[in-house]
């Protein structure tokens, strides 16, 4: 991506150490953090080093399986289950080179998850781990909370997890390896520019396997708004990576930003990460129910699953528009080779 401008700005990393006596401290940095940039790094949340890559090696177990075998429990209109090059993102119009195994609470997955004697411990495992990070979530939701004014558990009551109408999702993502003798092929992305539409996105990533990049620049959230240069984003040992989503973004009558970003493809082996790529994003929606509409109101009142059909529509749409620009400049070129014949 020769065009590519880059910045060296760099995202805050914010400690939830001493959380009860420094929640004054910590809400007002993440507010500042959603409503500059979007992104910020947790640290001291909680979760060790050896936790987070025990719950990757779970990951890595499952996508060693045969396809065969994980096409068992295929993507749904649940939100849940496997897929591999099925996500085409509007802002490429092309699939995402990776796969992904996309796990819920509750009844959501019922029907969704491997046979125990195909994947043994894998649900248990990851059902304690989704819950660790639903716990940090929680610390966040609260300091959102009270920096938009409204108690303190107005966002837990929105995202409980006990509940069977919860849409939090836990992604487990592999992008594939890119053989960096050859040029990489035209048209490839790991992941295409996208915003999250979920409440905040708590990303880990794999230290060594880099790849996430940031462009912050929407003003609100309903428009694409890319700014004019992208930030690396290294992965640490450890950290969380988050970002505001587009839910919380419009919750706020968009004074937090939800951020567009990327996992760049790797174009030069000298200084690109062209191996397997693992990372797993825990996606904070709220119940179908919950009635979401900001403090100033500048947004009408929608439930959870409407502001979900709306945010799929929008990426559609967009999907849909990407195709068509690109049909047409096809048929403009076809033209043009027509003109030149004659």
């Amino acid at each position: 991506m020769p065009d590519t401008q880059y910045s060296t700005r760099s995202i805050p990393r914010i400690s939830l150490h001493d959380f009860d006596s420094r929640i004054d401290a910590i809400t007002a940095e993440l507010v500042a953090a959603a409503e500059t940039d979007g992104f910020f790094a947790l640290v001291d949340h909680g979760l060790s080093a050896s936790e987070i890559e025990a719950q990757f090696e779970q990951a890595a177990r499952f996508f060693a399986l045969p396809d065969e075998v994980k096409a068992t429990v295929p993507f749904s209109h649940r939100n849940t289950g496997w897929e591999k090059g099925a996500q085409i993102r509007p802002s490429t119009g092309r699939a995402d080179q990776k796969e992904s195994y996309q796990m819920q609470f509750g009844a959501m997955m019922d029907g969704m998850w491997l046979p125990k004697d195909t994947l043994p411990g894998f649900r248990e495992a990851s059902l304690a781990f989704m819950h660790k990070v639903q716990a940090v979530s929680e610390k966040l939701m609260v300091c959102f909370a009270r920096g938009l004014g409204f108690e303190d558990d107005y966002f837990v009551k929105a995202h409980d997890v006990t509940r069977p109408n919860i849409q939090t999702v836990l992604r487990q993502l592999h992008y594939f390896a890119v053989d960096p003798s050859v040029p990489t092929p035209e048209g490839y992305h790991r992941a295409g520019a996208h915003a999250d539409w979920d409440f905040v996105t708590l990303l880990f990533q794999r230290p060594g396997q880099s790849g996430l990049e940031i462009c912050p620049g929407r003003e609100v959230f309903s428009e694409f708004g890319l700014g004019d240069s992208w930030t690396k984003v290294e992965p640490a040992a450890g950290e969380i990576v988050c970002n505001i989503g587009d839910l919380l973004m419009s919750w706020s009558d968009d004074r937090f930003k939800s951020t567009f970003h990327r996992v760049k493809t790797p174009t030069d082996p000298a200084v690109d990460y062209y191996g397997p790529r693992y990372s797993m994003a825990y996606f904070n929606q709220p119940t179908t129910d919950c009635v979401i509409q900001g403090p100033l109101k500048k947004y009408p009142a929608v439930t959870g699953s409407q502001f979900t059909e709306a945010a799929m529509r929008r990426n559609f749409a967009a999907l849909e528009a990407t195709k068509k620009k690109a049909m047409d400049k096809r048929e403009e070129a076809k033209g043009g080779m027509v003109a030149a014949a004659s």
